[in-house]
């Protein structure tokens, strides 16, 4: 089935036009994967020509789409003049190198283009490590038969013999990359872990914002902590963590991090890249998982979120369920609120970061946590024996 957004009588020549691949391979959620396909290639600053979809389609190993399918999107690139073809779905180096020589242009899957967004957004150094990390890890698998140059290079005076494969030669620089890139990284956490140490000696409690891509964390972040992070209603607006530290009158100070946001079926190169910049929402003590409340997807995308958070060992963390966006989803005022479980522990908020109605619920609910978390601190204090004027042995 084609989608095609351009006339084809006009020719367009832009190396940022491309033509959007979505193959249902068995697929609930086809759709909604189609539509998030389509905000990633607009956060990434594509113009979309076309599109190409089918139903119940079984992969092919050679190209995964099939002969068929394969000619549709040549005579589809023919027609627009599109320099760039995404799939949805990802695909093995030799599929990717088998479509290239077909379509004769460039072709990238899901993984790849994410992996381009974080590129761009990554400010930070620690950031830029990060992506870069990914971005290797994720070409390493690219490099076997991947690749046309891999011929042999030819021996000199003194060098001959089979010589080293332009392959190897990759393989080893990039492994050189890899590991320098990975020893910047361990220094990195080994400095936040310093940071780290420092605030739990001082009883400050850490919460983390954590939440899908573009359900309003960022947003929600500037509103309690009155900082500057960019907001955007784009898919990955911001990537680098940042951290303010929170005043909850009568209680003190918190430290509260935004983080980077989540995504259906999210590169395990990105998070075994960003597991530095995770660490923050591990070590935690308390998590304000923040949802698009006006997304038909909301409750696909809670489990998206807690998927990540199992993998990175942060699923036991005590969490608040912050619905955002309210003032979208048409609900009314009277529907705004919080909720308490059975031990009267607040386990959802409804907000509208945008307007700031709801927040206050936000600000109790980490009051309220704060309490908690000095009580039982208190508890778990050792008594103190002291000796009086009296020399009387007194217990405190």
């Amino acid at each position: 089935m084609l989608d095609n957004s351009a006339d084809s009588t006009n020719t367009i020549s832009d190396a940022n036009t491309t033509i959007l691949v979505s193959l249902n391979i068995g697929n609930n959620n086809h759709s909604e994967d189609l539509e998030e396909l389509r905000q990633l290639a607009v956060s990434d600053k594509l113009t979309i020509l076309a599109e190409v979809k089918s139903k119940n389609y079984k992969p092919s190993p050679a190209t995964y789409a099939g002969k068929g399918k394969v000619d549709e999107i040549a005579q589809i690139l023919k027609q627009t003049g599109a320099q760039l073809v995404i799939f949805n779905n990802n695909l093995s180096p030799v599929q990717q190198r088998n479509l290239e020589k077909h379509l004769e242009c460039r072709v990238i899957d899901r993984t790849s283009l994410i992996l381009d967004i974080f590129a761009q957004r990554a400010k930070s150094h620690d950031g830029k490590l990060q992506v870069e990390l990914a971005q290797l890890q994720y070409l390493a698998t690219r490099l076997v038969r991947g690749w046309t140059h891999l011929e042999r290079q030819k021996g000199g005076i003194g060098l001959r013999g089979p010589g080293e494969t332009q392959l190897e030669t990759d393989r080893r620089l990039l492994g050189k990359r890899v590991k320098l890139l990975k020893e910047k990284l361990t220094k990195l956490q080994s400095r936040r872990n310093v940071q780290r140490r420092t605030r739990k000696r001082a009883q400050v409690m850490s919460v983390s914002i954590i939440g899908y891509t573009n359900a309003g964390k960022s947003t929600l972040f500037n509103c309690l902590t009155r900082a500057r992070t960019y907001t955007a209603n784009q898919l990955f607006a911001t990537l680098d963590a940042t951290t303010r530290k929170l005043f909850i009158p009568g209680h003190g100070p918190l430290v509260i991090s935004d983080t980077v946001g989540f995504i259906r079926e999210l590169p395990h190169t990105l998070v075994a890249a960003f597991r530095a910049t995770l660490e923050e929402t591990v070590q935690s003590d308390m998590l304000l998982h923040v949802v698009d409340a006006s997304s038909p997807n909301r409750e696909e995308q809670i489990e998206e979120v807690n998927k990540v958070l199992q993998e990175i060992g942060a699923d036991t963390i005590p969490q608040i369920l912050v619905l955002n966006k309210i003032d979208l989803a048409n609900l009314s005022l009277e529907t705004s609120g919080y909720r308490r479980n059975e031990y009267g522990r607040i386990v959802q908020i409804r907000i509208s970061a945008k307007t700031g109605e709801g927040l206050d619920f936000i600000r109790m609910s980490l009051a309220e946590t704060i309490e908690q978390r000095t009580s039982q601190w208190c508890k778990m204090l050792p008594k103190i024996e002291a000796i009086d004027d009296d020399r009387t042995i007194v217990k405190y």
